[in-house]
């Protein structure tokens, strides 16, 4: 199951990124503004150079206008070309280069995102925030001493910004690299020690390798540490999940979903733990499961576990269209996921839709290769990592 603040998913960073390009903007517009020339009277004639270099100019600054609104909804692909277009045409290029290498690490594209970063770094913008989405980009190149050095250097700008240590977090859910996440939600509890969010992180990371004895204490910390928040429900339904009390996880999720509580984390929580529950199309609770589902895809939409869970819940309905949708959209946000490809490929199977059915197989026997390869090569203390209990769940 994808944790509570998901870069991946990305969407905390574009906001910030969005915000940054926005104030810069301003500056641009002025220096535009400033650079206009005008035309002489008479037949037009070819274009001044000054002219010329403000026409540029305004073209570079509508398309990183474009480029940061959709930043902004989290259309980071889309947004890319109009942030190329704008690069080195701005009075500053912080904010093309910034949100471009967002975009990259959004659309797991790290490597392209790396040199951009490194470039900032060492001309003038060495800040907590480049040397921590470079961590993120550093994850997903699978570089974990980097990735740790960068996350370090970001700290050392501002050590009690809880976000640094969970943007980075996210990635490693991300990328399943769940001992490095691990490292680094250690790494913000040094500094935040009381930090309901980064216990949950390390909780959610013990349980993925296999320890669920030890996050047993983590969960308890982000529910005492913030009691009656998102949090405390989404830790306490994680870990009946995790337990197997799915009737409890149903009872703890409604819980605060009954007191306004409707964060897309714990919406999918109780659509996962309803359909675990065994619930058939036709049944009140299918419905409920349904509408939770529902609203979880739409407040957050590249939450890959809602993504999955809804896919399922159309496809037990026969909605083959609609779960194909929602599980390719999956797919795209967690490429890894088993579980994504078992069900891709019975939907597949079912449209009638053999070859694309054959594919979802095919690369479904390629990721369980790896992951037994994984298990056969690791030494012996850490066979138990790979093999341990996985974040997103197959009911």
């Amino acid at each position: 199951m994808q944790r509570l603040f998901r870069v991946t998913e990305s969407i905390r960073n574009a906001i910030f990124a969005g915000a940054l390009a926005a104030s810069l903007l301003i500056s641009i517009r002025t220096s535009a503004q400033s650079n206009s020339g005008t035309m002489t009277s008479g037949a037009p004639a070819a274009v001044p150079r000054g002219q010329e270099d403000s026409n540029a100019v305004a073209a570079a600054e509508a398309e990183l206008q474009k480029g940061t609104a959709l930043t902004r909804k989290g259309a980071f692909a889309e947004a890319i070309p109009h942030l190329l277009a704008s690069r080195e045409h701005v009075a500053n290029d912080y904010a093309a280069d910034f949100n471009l290498a967002l975009c990259y690490v959004a659309t797991a594209q790290p490597k392209l995102a790396i040199p951009i970063l490194s470039d900032l770094r060492v001309s003038g913008h060495d800040n907590a925030d480049v040397n921590n989405l470079l961590a993120q980009a550093y994850v997903g190149e699978s570089e974990n001493e980097k990735a740790l050095d960068a996350l370090r250097r970001a700290a050392a700008f501002n050590p009690e910004n809880e976000k640094l240590y969970m943007f980075v977090a996210d990635a490693c859910t991300a990328k399943a690299n769940y001992a490095l996440g691990l490292q680094v939600a250690d790494l913000g509890l040094n500094y935040l020690p009381n930090s309901a969010g980064l216990h949950f992180e390390r909780a959610m990371f013990l349980a993925s390798l296999d320890q669920f004895d030890t996050a047993k204490k983590d969960f308890a910390l982000a529910r005492s540490l913030a009691r009656d928040s998102d949090i405390a429900f989404v830790a306490a339904a994680q870990e009946a999940i995790f337990e197997g009390k799915i009737a409890e996880a149903v009872c703890v999720a409604r819980d605060g979903i009954s007191k306004d509580h409707k964060n897309f984390m714990l919406l999918t929580l109780l659509g996962e733990a309803l359909l675990r529950s065994g619930i058939s199309p036709g049944q009140p609770e299918f419905e409920e499961a349904r509408r939770t589902l529902e609203m979880a895809v739409s407040q957050r939409a590249n939450y890959a576990s809602s993504q999955l869970t809804l896919g399922k819940l159309y496809l037990m309905e026969g909605r083959l269209s609609d779960a194909i949708s929602h599980l390719e959209t999956a797919r795209q946000l967690n490429p890894g996921n088993i579980a994504v490809y078992s069900n891709l490929a019975t939907a597949y199977r079912k449209q009638g839709k053999l070859a694309d059915a054959e594919e979802a197989l095919a690369t479904l026997a390629k990721l369980n290769q790896a992951q037994a390869a994984k298990i056969r090569d690791a030494p012996g203390d850490r066979k138990a990592s790979y093999a341990g209990n996985r974040r997103e769940h197959d009911p």
